[in-house]
Parts: C-alpha cells; sequence; structure tokens
C-alpha cells in the first residue's frame, strides 16, 4: 500500500474511477450470467463452470473493496460552480485487494481451463497443480516489487515473476495444443484454442501495467494509467475469458447429448 502523490486532475481521477466501476459492473454481472447457465450444461462440465463464477465473484468484492478505498481517498468538490477540484483525504488507498484477488482467481482460472477441456485424470490433476502453483509464485514474486518505489526493486521483482510467468504461457501457448486438437468438434477446438490464447495475450498486459512507473511516468498519470490497465486486463481475463469457458461448456455438451441420441 503505496502513497498516493498529489496533484490528480479530475479526468485522471474520474478515468479511474469509471475503470473501477466498470470492472465491478462486468464481473457482477458475469457471475450471474455463469451461475444462470449451470442448468444448461452437461454434469461433467458444471464444476468449470462454477469455477468460473467463483472466480468473478471473488474479483467483484475485491474491486468494490478497490473502488471504496479510491472513493475514500479523495474528496472531490467544485468551488461556486467551477471546476471540480480533488483533493487527498489522507485515507490510504489500499492496492493490495488486487494481489489478494490474483492469488485466489489466477490458479482457479487455469484449473477452470484444464477441467473444461477434459483431459484424463492423471493428466488434469498433473496440470492443474503445476500451472496453479506458478501462478501463485508469479503473483506472490510480484507484490513486493509493486509496493516498492526503487524502479531497480521493481525490475528485479519483475524479473523474478517472469520466470513462472513464462512457464505458464509457454504451457498454454504450447503444451495444450494437442489436447485441443482431441476436442470433440471442430468449433470445441476452436473456442478451447481461443481460450488459451486469450489468457495468453490478456496475461501478456499484466507485465506490461507493472512497469508503468518504469517507463517515463509518475505521479498522478502513472496510478491512472495503472489501475485503468489492471482492470481493462482483468475483465478480459476473468470475465471475457469466462464466456469462452461457458461457450466451450455448451457445445461440448451440445456435442455428447446428440451422440446419446444417435440409433445404436
Amino acid at each position: 500500500m503505496a502513497p498516493l502523490p498529489d496533484g490528480f486532475s479530475y479526468a485522471e481521477w474520474n478515468a479511474t474511477y469509471n475503470g473501477l466501476s466498470f470492472g465491478i459492473a462486468a464481473m457482477g454481472s458475469a457471475t450471474i450470467f455463469f451461475w444462470l447457465q449451470l442448468p444448461n450444461v452437461t454434469k461433467s462440465y458444471r464444476t468449470a463452470l462454477t469455477i468460473t463464477g467463483i472466480v468473478t465473484l471473488i474479483a467483484t468484492y475485491h474491486y468494490i473493496r478497490i473502488f471504496n478505498s479510491w472513493s475514500e481517498a479523495f474528496t472531490v468538490a467544485s468551488k461556486d460552480g467551477g471546476d471540480y477540484e480533488v483533493t487527498l483525504t489522507g485515507a490510504p488507498f489500499n492496492d493490495g485487494y488486487r494481489y489478494v484477488d490474483w492469488l485466489l482467481t489466477v490458479p482457479l482460472l487455469l484449473i477452470e481451463l484444464i477441467l473444461v477441456m477434459k483431459l484424463p485424470q492423471a493428466e488434469t490433476v498433473s496440470l492443474s497443480w503445476k500451472l496453479g502453483l506458478a501462478s501463485v509464485l508469479m503473483v506472490a514474486l510480484g507484490y513486493p516489487g509493486e509496493i516498492q518505489e526503487d524502479l531497480s526493486v521493481r525490475w528485479f521483482w519483475w524479473c523474478l515473476s517472469m520466470i513462472p510467468f513464462c512457464y505458464v504461457v509457454f504451457t498454454l501457448a504450447v503444451g495444450l495444443a494437442e489436447a485441443t486438437s482431441k476436442q470433440p468438434s471442430p468449433a470445441a477446438a476452436s473456442l478451447a484454442s481461443a481460450a488459451r490464447y486469450l489468457t495468453v495475450l490478456s496475461w501478456c498486459t499484466y507485465p506490461f501495467v507493472y512497469m508503468v512507473k518504469s517507463v517515463g511516468l509518475a505521479g498522478p498519470a502513472a496510478t491512472m494509467y495503472e489501475q485503468v490497465g489492471y482492470s481493462i486486463a482483468d475483465v478480459m481475463a476473468k470475465a471475457v475469458f469466462g464466456v469462452l469457458i461457458w461457450a466451450l461448456a455448451a457445445e461440448k455438451s451440445a456435442v455428447e447429448e446428440s451422440g446419446k441420441l444417435l440409433p445404436n
């Protein structure tokens, strides 16, 4: 929890405010949608879809906490009908909620993808443990650098966290390619591939947002870009990714149900 810089313009404060509001709305509505869809997929895929809803529920809770913390950290007022002025209240802004969220949701995101692909049990268990632990290590290594103002320290922890990050991304992009090709229909294979690559794409935004404060940006502008960037990346990695998980589960359910209806 680092102190906020002074001197926010109303535009910078408002952009962050709206970005956090967007996160709440997207995660909350996604949670409702995923759980309403549970009866529409077969039993084999309900666990994966349930986990998808848990991920967005956890994210909704933490976005509400971040939003409230942001609102309490500022006073926004207009004097005599003039422009809005933004001043710090002195209350701390706790961005650590993001890391608590990621410690819980990032392993679950990977597990839901593995479950919906319906791999052999031994492979499912092995991949879930390997990717889950690697993702926890990635988040844990990133946090010490996030709260540092010293750029050399931030770069050090960034480099360490990129080691498990690269392992997870490589496994998603290359290691699951064969399993994707074995999906029961071309549509299912296409959706599984899209889910894998969306994860890779959305995840690749996090390291860049993490280093915003190390590429010449500082003060309120850096804070705004960081908060808005993480919000967009989270929605892509959780809510949009979850829609692909639901679509894949629905497609595979339809294929399996149609196979049961075929005459022997």
